[in-house]
Formats: structure tokens, sequence, C-alpha cells
């Protein structure tokens, strides 16, 4: 016979009660671990007691003094043994003491001297303890309690003397007299496995210029950097990784590389919450070579725009389209849709952002962008209020030989998805284009053109707010210029570069999303907004850096070869046009290029035109796009050439 769900119950909450009620042994443990606080506590509090009256009578103490002291000591020590240990003060007394506990034994000891107090007013009329009596003894607690739970600390953390320091210690200027420096200090001094002496601060701020942090000096500005390393025999320099920008990066690399002096990095707070990173200082990498300052996002403009809405991604597991997901988790959405046709990314990314994000409602759909019935019945089915458009052929070479397949993915599709968000009332629609929009050499900038110039159409004849938004290369995203270098190099060489003098914007994969949203939310229906990408990096430079960072020689160990210039490409990318006009907008990394918006009619029958010719030779392909855009000066492909090494 089974037993009753009641008896199941009962044996349940008997099992449940036997797992979380402590053993005796574990009972006996604590209560001798609050005991032995407690011992180590009362002597304190009698010694204090004693002190305070011994300074208030200055040593004098006549017999009605002692016998009002012998009195009172008693029960003084017991109330202010059970307010401290009320208050948790007996807890804790380890390395990690911080401005929160001092906080904690101010607030025992006040509660304490108040019961005091009163006692001793209702209690004891006649054996009343002096009201300065109490204020010392305050004072006194506070002193001697927080120091000797600081005691710990000031030991694990004590700096010895540059007379008595361990030769095995490296010792570093560490990069930023602010909350990052400090909090780098901190870790390295209860990190035994971190070997550093801190010898100084370094600052970019000339107004902490002589200052200390934690007792260590803040002793010169960045330019100083190396000069001051040589004359203190310092070895390693440490940074936060993002404390600064690229090119600060870059100078003290250079610097450092000519003073034999190494530049270290160290995760930042934002990437140890994030995951798996290593707390161990790592060399510098192309990534803070290429760093810039963070983005400012306006989060009150954002929350209003992007909570409680529908947001649908398309191209969500390519590099931004997958970045875009992952910031917008940061709001409250109502659902985010995921739209791809890449099954395996689709499939990984949806677990990601559940981890990230377990209570935001997220919706996958495989699907092809140029898939109208599919489309549509996405569209009907979770009725998007803003729409990320991200999917595209981005690969200029390959879009030279595949023209029409550019034309049916960046073209076609962007006015598929422009239509249904007209025709499903978006509330707004956000294309990514390209710099290589601006006077196109090519028929991947010349596609990401034409869908500009309708999408900046149909905005005038839409509610939905239309805005594209366009920028450069991203850092390190899928089949990018860094990871080709990367595998160069781990490959023994060569480095293949196209030409000595090609520049290229470069943007990190958060910047580029994070200011794709900004501006989605601050555009104008039909603006072009474009995105402010510093300076451009030559591409030479960034494949001499890549090598030195890994540890090599340029020349010596990997070559750099000139492999010509592909089909499509060009040595600069513009922002825009001749036609446009860059205007500022309330964000200083975004712009407006300001242009005359075409006739819809117009552009509607030149798309027909075009996309007719989807299946025909590229030929016909490309003289079509030329009509369209005539800024499209079209390069033919080059004759192979044998690439050449580059001298070191």
């Amino acid at each position: 016979m089974s037993p009753s769900p009641r008896t199941n119950s009962l044996q349940i909450n008997e099992e449940r009660r036997t797992r979380v009620s402590p053993s005796p042994s574990l009972k006996f443990a604590i209560w001798n671990g609050l005991l032995t606080r407690c011992l180590l506590l009362a002597p304190v509090f009698i010694g204090v007691h004693c002190l305070a009256y011994w300074l208030r009578f200055e040593g004098n103490w006549d017999p009605s003094i002692r016998s009002t002291l012998l009195i009172t000591l008693s029960w003084v020590v017991v109330i202010k043994l059970v307010v401290f240990v009320w208050f948790g003060i007996h807890r804790g007394w380890n390395r990690f003491v911080c401005f929160q506990d001092l906080l904690a034994i101010c607030q025992a000891a006040s509660f304490s001297s108040i019961i005091l107090a009163l006692g001793d007013y209702l209690l004891l009329p006649n054996a009343s303890i002096p009201r300065s009596v109490f204020l010392m003894d305050w004072g006194i607690t506070v002193v001697s309690i927080g120091g000797l739970r600081s005691m710990a600390r000031v030991l694990a953390e004590h700096d010895q003397p540059f007379f008595l320091a361990n030769p095995t210690r490296t010792s570093v200027f560490i990069v930023g007299a602010n909350d990052s420096g400090e909090a780098l200090l901190r870790t390295i001094r209860r990190n035994d496995h971190l070997k550093y002496r801190v010898v100084g601060f370094i600052t970019d701020d000339q107004s902490t210029l002589g200052t200390r942090i934690a007792g260590i000096p803040v002793i010169g500005m960045l330019d100083e950097t190396c000069q001051l390393a040589e004359q203190r025999q310092v070895s390693e320099v440490l940074i936060s990784a993002g404390e600064l920008s690229g090119k600060q990066v870059r100078d003290l690399v250079d610097d450092g590389r000519q003073a034999n002096v190494t530049l270290k990095v160290l995760p930042s707070y934002e990437q140890l919450l994030g995951g798996n990173v290593d707390v161990k200082p790592r060399t510098v990498s192309i990534e803070d070579l290429l760093q810039r300052d963070p983005v400012q996002l306006n989060l009150r403009e954002l929350h209003h725009w992007l909570d409680n809405q529908v947001l649908l991604v398309t191209g969500s597991a390519g590099s931004i389209g997958s970045e875009i997901c992952r910031q917008l988790l940061q709001f409250s959405p109502k659902q985010v849709v995921l739209v791809d046709r890449s099954e395996n990314g689709q499939f990984f990314l949806e677990r990601e952002l559940r981890t990230i994000a377990p209570d935001i409602d997220i919706c996958v759909f495989i699907a092809d962008i140029n898939d109208v019935m599919r489309m549509n019945t996405i569209f009907r089915e979770v009725r998007p209020n803003i729409v990320f458009h991200a999917a595209a052929y981005k690969h200029v070479p390959l879009m030279e030989q595949n023209a029409g397949e550019a034309v049916k993915n960046i073209v076609v599709a962007t006015r598929l998805l422009a239509d249904l968000s007209h025709q499903y009332d978006v509330d707004s629609f956000v294309m990514i284009s390209s710099d290589k929009a601006v006077n196109p050499t090519s028929v991947m900038g010349s596609c990401k053109r034409v869908a500009e110039l309708y999408v900046q159409a149909l905005a005038a004849h839409s509610n939905c707010r239309f805005i594209t938004v366009r920028f450069g290369n991203v850092l390190d995203s899928a089949g990018s210029v860094v990871p080709i270098f990367r595998q160069q190099i781990a490959r023994g060489g060569p480095v293949t570069v196209t030409h000595p003098e090609m520049k290229r914007y470069f943007m990190t994969i958060p910047e580029a999303s994070q200011l794709v949203i900004q501006a989605g939310a601050m555009g104008q229906g039909g603006q072009i907004l474009v995105l402010d990408m510093g300076e451009p990096v030559r591409i030479l430079d960034l494949a001499s850096d890549m090598i030195r960072l890994s540890g090599l020689s340029v020349g010596d160990d990997i070559e750099i070869q000139m492999a010509g210039i592909r089909p499509g490409e060009k040595l600069f990318e513009e922002l825009h046009t001749d036609a446009e006009e860059h205007l500022p907008t309330s964000h200083p990394k975004i712009l407006v290029a300001n242009s005359q918006r075409h006739d819809l009619n117009h552009t509607l029958d030149a798309i027909d035109a075009l996309a007719s010719l989807a299946n025909a030779p590229n030929a016909a392909i490309i003289s079509e796009l030329q009509n369209i855009v005539p800024q499209y000066r079209h390069s033919a492909p080059a004759p192979s050439q044998v690439s050449r090494p580059l001298a070191a």
C-alpha cells in the first residue's frame, strides 16, 4: 500500500529540517566561536572603560570614584557585549575590513552608549557615571575595536620600504590616479600571486600630481612614464583595460619599447563581472591599441524608447546583430525577436542570451530575409515596434564576383523589410549601412547606397521612423582583418597587406552596437546618421603592431607582403559624399549626413529594374548600379600580382 501524499509531505519536511538544522558538533563550534570572540572583546571593554575614567580624572582616583567604577564596570561590559554581538561586530575579524565595518562599529558604540546613559540615569542615581566618561568611552571603543579589526588588513597589505623590499618582486607603476588605479593597487596588495611592488601612480590629471593614494605617491604625467621608470628602476607599467585611449596606449608602447619598459593590462571590473577572465596581467593587445573613449549613452532616452517594446533584430547571429541583442538586454523590452538563417548561430546566441537575461522573452526565428512569405508571417505574428536591420553581406571581393546575390541580400531584402515595417505600423526602423556606401567603388558599397536611398525615400511617406546608421570596419568581427592577421602570425607568416597606404576606420563591436542603438533613439525619420570613428588607421601599421605585440620582429620573424588592392577596394574610406553636409547632433559621436532625398516612385522603378537583373551577368548589374548611383566608380579586377615582401 503506497503512502499517502500527506505522509510523503511529512517525510519531506522532516528531511528538510534534518538537512537545514546544524549538527550538534556544528552548533558547538558556532557557540564556541561566539564565546571565544566575546571573551576577547570583554578585556577590551574593561580596559576602555577604565582608561576613560583615568583620562577623565587625570589618574587621581579617590575611593568614591573607584567605588563607582567597580559598581558600574560589570554591567557596562555586559551591555556592550550584547549590543556588539547584536550588531555582528564579533564576526569578520579578517583582512577584508572596509569603511562599512567602521560604520557598524560606530553604530554599535553609539547604541551601547545611549543604553548605558539611560540605565545610569534611571537605575544608579547614587553612583552616576560622569557624562564625559561616556564620550571618552565611545571614542576609545571605536578606535580600539576599529584598530584591532583593521590589523589583519594592515599586515596583509603592508608595503615594505624600498631598502627592505623583496628582490623577487617587480617594481611597477600604475596608470590612473583614480578609482580604477586604487582598486588595482588593492588587488596587488591582497594577491600573493601578483609579485609586484607599486612604486607610484602615473596620471593624466594635472591636479592629482603630488597627492597619495593609499600611501603611494602620484609621481608624474603620462608623457613622463618611461623617463620616470628609468629613474626609479621600474620595468613594468600596469593599466586597467579600457582606462586609456588607443592613441595613449600606442604612445606608451612605443616609448616603452625604446626604454625597455613593458606595458601590461589587467581586466576591468566589467570584464571580471562578465565571465571567465584571468586576473593575471597580460601583454597589450591590438584591441588596447585601437581602444577609444567609452561611449556615453543617454540611458533615460533609451529606456523610454526601448522599454516594454517588441524589438526585432535581423542578422542576429552576426557580429553586430548579436552584440545589439546583448546590449538590448540591459533594458526592459517586452520581447526580443532574433531573425537569421544561421541555425548554429541562432542556437548558441539564444543559449547565451537566456543565460544573461532569463526573465526577458526571447523569440528565435530561422528565416531568410529574402523569403517574402516567411518574413510577412514573422511580422504578422510578433508585431514588432522597433526593427534593427543588421543582416547583409559584407565581404567586398566576394560581392564583386557575386553581384546578383549582393543585390538580393542588400537591396531587395532591405526594401522588403522596410515595406513590411510600413505595412505593420512599426514605430522605428534602423538600417545599418557602411562607409563603403560613400562614393562607392564596389558592388557591396553601391548596393548599400541604393538601400539607403530607398529607406530615405520611403520615410517621407510613412509613419514609421526610418533611420540609417553608417559606420566603418568593426574590430575583430568575423572575417575582418584582425583575426586574419592573427591567423597568419600564428602560422609563421607572411602577413599580407593589400597596399602600404591603405587606411580604414575601426570601431569595437560593443561601441558600434551601442551607437547604433543610441542613433536609433535620437534620429529623425529619413536621416542618415554617421558614427564618429576617430582617426583612420593605416593597415600596414596595424599589421606591424600585431607582429610586435606577439613578441616577434617584422622582417626577421614575420614578413609583411604586399598583395595588391583587391577588386572593389579603395585606399581611403569616406564618411560622407560631396553632396552631403555633416551636421552635429546632441551626441558627440553621432553626426547627420544631410543630403537631398530621392523621389519614392523613381527609386522604386530603379530598384525594380535592378532586381530584374539579379540573375544576369555581373556586367549588366554593375551598369544598372551606376545608373542609380552616379558616384559609383567600378574598379575592374586587377591582374593577379605576385606578393612582394616589405622591408622592416
